[in-house]
């Protein structure tokens, strides 16, 4: 439930008559938008009106929806507002159309303060519950400058005299950091006279509420493929099933069905499937834009939607690669499953990336240190500059630049057309071969430009959370590995990742022999049985000590403007590391893949839940966490049950985080 407040205005020119029916349409839109009561606050003085805001926030338990008694609008905005997806603190904005006259800038869909920014507040603001604390201490201190005529005191008399005016930049000096809700295709403007009344109230009639909203139900800036392949003709699907009564997560699971459908006909591997398999793959994709449009349209918000539809995403895309080797591998085309191998722990790595590089960007928002261009610019570095040269690109809206810029980081949507396409035309590997040429393009692209940029950000952000949850670090590092208390965990974590990696090198070009057999070690001496082996047991243990060292560093902070890497860092450490147990063992590709599948998922698990306000993981941390898993690797290829042992280990993650889900979920979200 939302708890509304009506902020009476002071200094307008209004009929009192029309003013009255004003404020009494806001309380019923402030009703229909989730609203369990409506509080109007007196057209009293400005400072008395924040005390009242600041006792009411002090004394609130639910998100507070304020609203200025002289906002002329669409109900669906303030609809919008109080159901914000991650139930996060939002106001209403609108483009002053000239680039310049607002009071406010926005980065990365947050707002933060501009002395003549491109962005103007239209008087409607909802605070999410773990901004209440904030709201209260800033509505106190705003009072407080009102009655000695201070800074607020001037802010007020620029607007109409109502508390919003000036809680709004009082909020945003206390460390506010509001998602940007914008007018887009529908109206809002605040109005001071009967004739701005009038005029007010003709713009919002002239506008088609509900067809508005479906076409805003379609992400303003989407990637080139979504734009013009999907979105030009999604909005009718998501149309069609609003009226038929789906609802997003039964829509996301209408795409898992089709993702599923086009990788057993990839698998089949005939002209025919694969072509079938092309086109499942491309209307899958469509239904997956659908739901969140359905979820947009329909406001039916929740963090466990949030969160399937991230993790079905993934297990999609995967799965196709999936479909895509063993189709190759049907019509005996070699290196498509390395392929896939490849792929899959390559965009497994990148959208680590993706997220933590999101997170620093929101504390770089938040601790208001973001210059013009969304990155400080203390030393005037290569990164601000950069900055300043993406942002212009990135107002050039439908430009050359601006596609390519999209299109070379290569989204999803680029990713399933390319897939489709190719398999279409020509076979499983082929495809599989562009997906991993063009994500190394693009994961070098993206690294160099990002790293240039959290340089200049001078912002840490994994020591904000509980990092040794999100490093996934588990009772091995916790307990003793740890307590070496090393600095500079990015170093040890990029080590980690390299030192598998040189071995496969080495196992690629036979310096380290494969399909080694141990037999049964533990009953004789260690030692030579490695060595009469050719020394590849000796590579395999110095890699994982060389991987397990990274948990030195797991007590230290992880402050640094590029700590953000870390566990990108650990997740290709161990994914590599199986990866060379497989190969020295000869493990079978697809029993390789199935562990690198689920420990996907455990991993897109913590990060989703992050992104999406997801609850934590309920209970003790488990007993394996990366640290555990690389030694039971080790353990296993050393007995000579690799294979076993990599299937076990997969069944056990897996099995692991489907009840954990299951268990967190059970009372579910709304959608």
């Amino acid at each position: 439930m939302t708890l509304a407040v009506l902020c009476g205005s002071t200094g307008n020119d209004l009929d009192p008559a029309a003013a009255g029916r004003l404020a009494d349409e806001l309380t019923v839109a402030l009703t229909a938008a989730g609203a369990s009561a409506v509080l109007t606050l007196s057209r009293a003085d400005v400072a008395a009106q924040l005390r009242e805001t600041a006792r009411i926030a002090a004394e609130a338990s639910e998100p507070l929806l304020l609203c200025a008694d002289d906002l002329v609008a669409h109900p669906s905005l303030l609809w919008t507002l109080a159901t914000e997806p991650a139930g996060r603190s939002t106001a209403l904005v609108a483009a002053t159309g000239t680039g310049a006259g607002g009071d406010l800038r926005e980065d990365r869909g947050r707002l933060v303060a501009a002395g003549d920014g491109p962005v103007r507040f239209l008087g409607a603001l909802c605070v999410a519950p773990a901004d209440l604390g904030l709201l209260a201490t800033a509505a106190r201190e705003a009072a407080e400058a009102a009655e000695r005529g201070g800074d607020a005191d001037v802010l007020t008399r620029r607007a109409t005299g109502n508390a919003i005016d000036a809680l709004m930049p009082a909020l945003l000096s206390a460390g506010l950091v509001p998602i940007a809700t914008r007018v887009r295709l529908l109206h809002a403007e605040r109005v001071h006279t009967d004739a701005a009344l009038a005029g007010a109230r003709a713009a919002v009639a002239a506008v088609d509420e509900d067809k508005a909203l479906l076409r805003l139900a379609v992400k303003e800036k989407d990637d080139f493929f979504t734009t013009y392949a999907v979105s030009t003709w999604s909005p009718l699907v998501t149309k069609w099933c609003a009226r038929a009564g789906l609802t997003p997560s039964g829509v996301t699971a209408l795409s898992v069905l089709f993702a599923v459908a086009a990788a057993l006909s990839f698998w089949q591997a005939s002209r025919p499937a694969m072509v079938i398999g092309a086109v499942l793959l491309y209307l899958g994709f469509v239904l997956d834009c659908v739901d969140g449009q359905l979820a947009r349209y329909t406001r039916q918000f929740g963090a466990f939607g949030g969160w399937l539809d991230t993790m079905a995403d993934r297990a999609k895309e995967y799965a196709v690669y999936a479909g895509l080797a063993a189709g190759a591998e049907r019509v005996g085309l070699p290196y498509a499953w390395p392929l896939a191998i490849t792929a899959i722990v390559l965009q497994t790595v990148r959208h680590m990336t993706d997220t933590w590089y999101g997170a620093l960007h929101d504390e770089a928002a938040a601790r208001q240190t973001v210059g013009t261009a969304g990155n400080t610019d203390a030393g005037g570095g290569v990164g601000a500059k950069l900055s300043r040269a993406s942002n212009k690109v990135q107002a050039d809206t439908g430009s050359v630049a601006y596609w390519l810029k999209r299109i070379v980081v290569f989204p999803i949507g680029e990713r399933w057309a390319l897939m489709a396409i190719l398999a279409a035309v020509t076979n499983g590997r082929v495809a599989l071969t562009a997906v991993v040429a063009w994500g190394l393009l693009a994961a070098a692209y993206t690294l160099a430009l990002r790293s240039l940029r959290s340089v200049s950000m001078r912002v840490g952000v994994l020591d904000t959370v509980d990092t040794s949850r999100h490093r996934d670090d588990g009772r091995l590092v916790r307990g003793t590995v740890s307590a070496a208390n090393l600095s500079r965990p990015l170093v040890w974590a990029a080590l980690a990742a390299v030192a598998p990696l040189i071995l496969i090198g080495a196992v690629a070009a036979e310096v380290v022999p494969r399909g080694t057999r141990w037999g049964s070690w533990w009953g004789g001496d260690l030692h030579v049985e490695l060595v009469r082996a050719g020394g590849a047991g000796v590579w395999l243990v110095v890699a994982a000590l060389l991987v397990l060292s990274a948990g030195a560093a797991a007590r230290s902070s992880h402050g640094g403007p590029l700590d953000w890497l870390v566990p990108a860092g650990l997740r290709a450490a161990e994914y590599l590391m199986a990866v060379a147990v497989a190969l020295i063992c000869e493990v079978p590709p697809a029993v390789l893949f199935a562990l690198l599948f689920a420990l996907a998922l455990h991993h897109y698990d913590l990060t989703a839940r992050m992104e999406k306000g997801a609850p934590g993981i309920v209970g003790k941390r488990a007993l394996l966490g990366w640290d555990g898993r690389v030694l039971l690797l080790v353990i296993f290829a050393l007995a000579g049950v690799a294979t076993a042992g990599e299937l076990l280990l997969a069944v056990a993650v897996g099995v692991h985080f489907l009840t954990g889900a299951v268990q967190d979920w059970r009372t579910g979200g709304r959608r």
